[in-house]
C-alpha cells in the first residue's frame, strides 16, 4: 500500500505552489516507520486528533464559562480555525493537512477557563504562555510523557501562532491569521448571544470594512488574507498578510473585543472565580505533592515538582478543576460519618 502514499506526495509537487510545504520533506526528531498510505502531515493530524489533551478542549472555556451548548469551546474554537485556515491554504495552494494538523493542535495546552487561567498560571510561576505549553504537550506530556513525535513543522506552526511570533512555512502563518479571525469573530458571536454586544456597538471602520454578521465577518477577512497573500511581496516572496485598511480595522475590532469583552467589568467575577480556583489548586498541589496522579508523581525526578504541578493544573477541564476544587476545599455538608450521629444526642 506505500504505493498510495507515495502518489499522494507526488501529486503535493504537481498541484501545490512551489512555496508550499511538501509532506516528502518533512522532518521529525524521532524515528517513525512511514504509514503506507497517510502522509507525515496526514498522520500528525490524526496523532492530534486522537490525543487525550484534545479530547479535553471540549470541556475548556474560550470567553464564557460554563454558559451553555451553543458557545464556543476552545475545542471547537480549534475546529473554527481549521475551516478557515483550510479555506485559506486552499485558496493559495499550500499544504491543507499541514495546516489542518497545526490548527486542531494550536491550544492543545491551554488552561482551564480560558485566558483568565492562562494569566493566572503566568502570575504563579512568572512564566506561562499556552502556545509554548501546547507544544509542551505534544513533546513530552501525551502517550504517559513519550509525545507525540509530531514533525517539525507542524511542532513549529503550533508554538508560534500567536502573539509576534512568526512560523517558518507559510501553513504555520495561515494558523496564525485564522486564529485571529476565529476567536474574534466567534467571540464576537458569542457576545450578541450573550446580550454584551449589539452590532451598534462596533466600532465604525469595523462595521464599514468588515461587517456586522460575524459569517460575513470571516468571509470579508479570509478573502482579504488570500487575494493580499497570493502575490508576490516586495522581495519577491509570497507572504500572509490582510491589506493595510483591513489590517487596521481588525486591530480596531480586537481593540474594541478586549476592552468591552475579555476585560470586561461584566465577565470580571467570573474571571476572579476561576483564578482563584486554579490558585488554591496549584498552591495545594506545591505544598502536596504526593497526593497528584501517580503519572504525575513520577515525573518529579526529569521536570521538578513545579513544572509538574504546572502541567497538571493547565491540562485540568474546567470542570474537573471545579470538582478537584469542591472535594479538596469544600466539608462535605449534609454528610454524617457513621457514629458521629448517635454520639452528638
Amino acid at each position: 500500500m506505500a504505493e498510495i502514499r507515495e502518489r499522494t506526495e507526488a501529486l503535493e509537487y504537481e498541484i501545490l505552489a512551489p512555496d508550499a510545504a511538501k509532506s516528502r520533506e518533512a522532518k521529525r526528531q524521532g524515528m517513525l516507520d512511514l504509514c503506507p498510505f497517510r502522509t507525515a502531515y496526514q498522520r500528525d493530524r490524526d496523532r492530534i486528533l486522537h490525543s487525550k489533551a484534545f479530547r479535553r478542549m471540549k470541556h475548556k472555556t474560550q470567553v464564557y464559562i460554563m454558559s451553555g451548548d451553543h458557545y464556543r469551546t476552545r475545542m471547537t474554537h480549534s475546529l473554527e480555525v481549521s475551516q478557515i485556515a483550510r479555506t485559506i491554504a486552499r485558496g493559495l495552494r499550500l499544504n491543507e493537512d499541514l495546516t489542518e494538523a497545526i490548527a486542531l493542535g494550536h491550544d492543545v495546552g491551554h488552561t482551564p477557563f480560558g485566558h483568565s487561567g492562562e494569566a493566572a498560571m503566568a502570575k504563579l510561576t512568572g512564566h506561562f504562555e499556552h502556545n509554548e505549553q501546547s507544544l509542551r504537550v505534544v513533546d513530552f506530556l501525551e502517550r504517559e510523557g513519550a509525545g507525540l513525535n509530531l514533525t517539525d513543522e507542524v511542532r513549529d506552526g503550533i508554538v508560534n501562532h500567536s502573539g509576534d511570533r512568526r512560523a517558518y512555512t507559510l501553513e504555520g502563518r495561515v494558523v496564525h491569521v485564522a486564529d485571529r479571525i476565529a476567536y474574534l469573530c466567534h467571540d464576537y458571536d458569542d457576545s450578541l448571544r450573550a446580550g454584551l454586544l449589539r452590532p451598534e456597538d462596533l466600532p465604525a471602520d469595523v462595521k464599514e470594512r468588515i461587517g456586522v454578521v460575524h459569517s460575513d465577518m470571516i468571509t470579508a477577512l479570509v478573502s482579504d488574507v488570500i487575494a493580499q497573500s497570493d502575490r508576490p511581496g516586495p522581495n519577491g516572496q509570497r507572504d500572509i498578510r490582510l491589506t493595510p485598511e483591513i489590517q487596521e480595522a481588525m486591530d480596531s475590532f480586537r481593540t474594541f473585543m478586549f476592552v468591552h469583552i475579555y476585560h470586561s467589568k461584566a465577565l470580571a467575577r467570573e474571571r476572579a472565580q476561576a483564578v482563584f480556583v486554579l490558585e488554591q489548586l496549584f498552591h495545594h498541589f506545591r505544598t502536596h505533592f504526593d497526593q497528584l496522579p501517580a503519572e504525575f508523581i513520577a515525573r518529579e525526578e526529569r521536570w521538578g515538582q513545579q513544572q509538574v504541578v504546572v502541567d497538571y493544573v493547565a491540562g485540568l477541564t474546567d470542570s474537573y478543576a471545579v470538582q478537584l476544587f469542591t472535594e479538596t476545599f469544600i466539608p462535605p455538608v449534609g454528610f454524617v460519618p457513621r457514629g458521629v450521629a448517635h454520639r452528638c444526642r
